[in-house]
């Protein structure tokens, strides 16, 4: 939830109107103070509901700052009992925060709160205020302490929840988030976000024991893009609860602003939306392909609405474009009508449904070709998109109907790579707290995939293989008390777990070579993880199942040619990453497998997959009298 607007009353005062005549003839400008005081004394006359219609006209006709003076003007001429004057300080703080005053907007919202204790959207501001200004200890304490009635108390419930899940403080959020789910389960994006910290703590089972009012199919239809990916290998499930995202959250398509029969270009101009040109794993990806594009063919623009994070990953990525059009002030109409000025030919949304979503302007309809790629892997039955670029083994052609939009299909493999990601120099199994004589099993990826069915595989795997442990990345002390919890719930010691330190991605590229063979999640399988552990020679053991998102590291096993590494069901996924330990032989042809040049000459030819891309997409490409 956002901040509040302003609050205002029926009917304006009659005097209004003569009010605003005068100060037209002022110019809404006063010079003298005869003029102050007459505009003073004209205040005193007017009623809230009155001062309220003035003040947005002055905002309106492009005087904002007018309009928080005169609110300031008015409180400064009326005794402090006067009808509305409470309101008043919080319109006010709302006019100043919009000019970015936000010092005199706290000030103002506090005021608000002495004389309206339970105006409760200044309670919500003046907490947002806190928390623009880096205050977040107050933020909290302010939203903790507002008087609210009961119907409303979920709003302070929920920004208390956002916040703490903001600085990292989990545990607390998804309890603030479940006490507003208590007073109205009916709130989905609260739900999404409990559930999400659930995952990201893996709180298992992830629905506890359920939320009152709330059947089961009502808890999964809750589900949110990435939660419904990590939980389900469905792509019925994951179609609605996309379709359930959309109905929440996008409004109704407007009228299309690309002309369906395509532009007379000479080159194919292809434009490039995301919010992750940044250190972040989609530009890890795709950093190359932006350099690689045949300028004599295409012209390559970016539409950027992410984190300026100063990386160096950034200025390669922007740089590599033909032009960049920042895009994060902008409206979703003005971003697409920006997108439709320059007449882009295939426009590829590389976010979908992931953190950052501008999916709003594909409904607009800027380019005549859209399609999705990479950030979200999931099906998506929006009808703006196009195409999805996929390859035959994550989408097999007989699961069409139930995948949206139309596969792009690869010859070969889904995923591009960047040749020249960084690789930190070799370090030892003792440097990073791993004992050097035991059979390393690890995984890398986000806690959030990590569900207790896989977790529970792993277990019998460390079972089944004595001198085994397992190297596992977790970000948050959460996840790793309930990973030795039922781990002990299993029978597995504690030490047999190695939690990861996070470190720079140089060092965390060279630290896959410490390892014996990486354990994949389902059913989200690891992407770019996955692409990272191949490209570094270690072997790799993946359940494959139906969903685009559970047959992703399959597909990448496939191009290296390590399809033994690929297992159907949880029973086979066990007995390969056992067998892999306690056989030497088959251990030995698997890691050959997977070294030497397995990775560069497939997944690493970045140059054939930009060919191929680029040829794909010269034959879906709309163009006057093409038919």
């Amino acid at each position: 939830m956002g901040e509040v607007k302003k609050v205002g009353g029926a009917d304006a005062a009659p005097q209004v109107n003569d009010f605003i005549a005068y100060l037209d003839r002022l110019g809404w400008d006063f010079v003298t103070p005869v003029e102050e005081r007459a505009l003073r004394s004209l205040l005193r006359e007017l009623s809230f509901v009155g001062l309220v219609e003035l003040a947005q006209h002055a905002k309106t006709h492009g005087r904002a700052a007018f309009s928080a003076m005169v609110y300031r003007m008015w409180l400064e001429e009326v005794s402090p009992g006067t009808r509305g004057t409470g309101a008043a300080w919080f319109n006010m703080g709302v006019e100043l925060a919009g000019l970015g005053d936000t010092g005199n907007a706290i000030t103002a919202y506090r005021n608000a709160l002495i004389l309206s204790p339970d105006l409760y959207g200044a309670a919500i501001n003046l907490g947002m205020a806190y928390e623009s200004t880096g205050r977040t200890d107050e933020a909290l304490t302010a939203w903790a302490t507002a008087i609210q009635p009961d119907e409303v108390r979920t709003a302070l419930l929920n920004q208390r929840g956002r916040l703490l899940e903001n600085l990292g403080r989990f545990k607390e959020a998804e309890a603030e988030l479940f006490r507003s789910l208590l007073i109205n389960p009916r709130q989905h994006d609260a739900f999404t976000h409990w559930l999400h910290l659930r995952l990201k703590m893996c709180q298992w089972p992830v629905f506890g024991a359920g939320i009152p009012g709330l059947s089961p199919t009502d808890l999964v239809n809750g589900c949110g893009g990435l939660s419904v990916m990590a939980l389900f290998d469905d792509n019925g499930i994951v179609n609605n609860g996309v379709r359930n995202w959309m109905n929440r959250h996008i409004p109704e398509a407007p009228p299309r602003l690309s002309p369906e029969t395509g532009y007379d270009h000479d080159s194919i101009r292809i434009g490039y939306l995301s919010s992750d040109f940044c250190l972040h794993p989609i530009s890890m990806l795709t950093a190359e392909l932006y350099e690689l594009h045949d300028r004599t063919k295409f012209e390559v623009y970016a539409y950027e609405c992410g984190r300026e994070d100063g990386s160096y990953l950034r200025h390669r990525v922007l740089s590599a474009f033909d032009k960049v059009t920042r895009i994060s002030a902008m409206t979703d109409e003005q971003a697409a009508r920006a997108i439709r000025a320059d007449e882009i030919d295939i426009l590829v949304d590389l976010n979908g449904l992931t953190e950052g979503t501008r999916l709003p302007i594909i409904r607009w309809r800027p380019a005549p070709v859209q399609m999705t790629w990479l950030g979200y892997v999931g099906s998506m039955p929006i009808p703006e998109y196009d195409y999805h670029i996929a390859d035959e083994y994550v989408v097999p052609p007989e699961s069409n109907a139930d995948f949206h939009p139309k596969p792009l299909y690869m010859s070969r493999f889904f995923q591009v790579n960047d040749r020249q990601t960084m690789i930190g120099p070799p370090e030892t199994r003792e440097g990073v707290g791993l004992p050097a004589d035991k059979f390393i099993y690890c995984c890398f990826s986000n806690t959030y995939k990590i569900t207790a069915e896989i977790f529970d595989c792993w277990m019998r795997i460390l079972s089944a293989v004595d001198n085994s442990v397992l190297w596992v990345l977790a970000r948050n002390e959460w996840a790793r008390e309930n990973m030795l919890k039922r781990a002990a719930d299993r029978g597995v010691a504690p030490e047999r777990l190695i939690f990861a330190e996070p470190t720079s991605p140089p060092a965390y590229m060279a630290r896959f070579a410490l390892a014996d063979v990486f354990l994949d999640t389902f059913p989200y399988n690891s992407g770019t993880t996955a692409s990272d552990a191949l490209r570094m020679g270690l072997p790799m053991v993946t359940f494959s199942g139906k969903t685009y998102s559970s047959r992703m590291c399959g597909s990448l096993l496939r191009a290296v040619g390590a399809v033994d590494g690929v297992a159907s069901s949880y029973d086979e996924y066990v007995d390969i990453a056992v067998a892999l330990a306690k056989d030497k032989k088959r251990f030995k042809a698997f890691r050959k497998s997977v070294g030497g040049d397995a990775w560069s000459r497939s997944l690493g030819d970045v140059p054939r997959f930009v060919r191929e891309l680029e040829e794909r997409l010269e034959q879906v490409v709309v163009r006057p009298g093409r038919g």
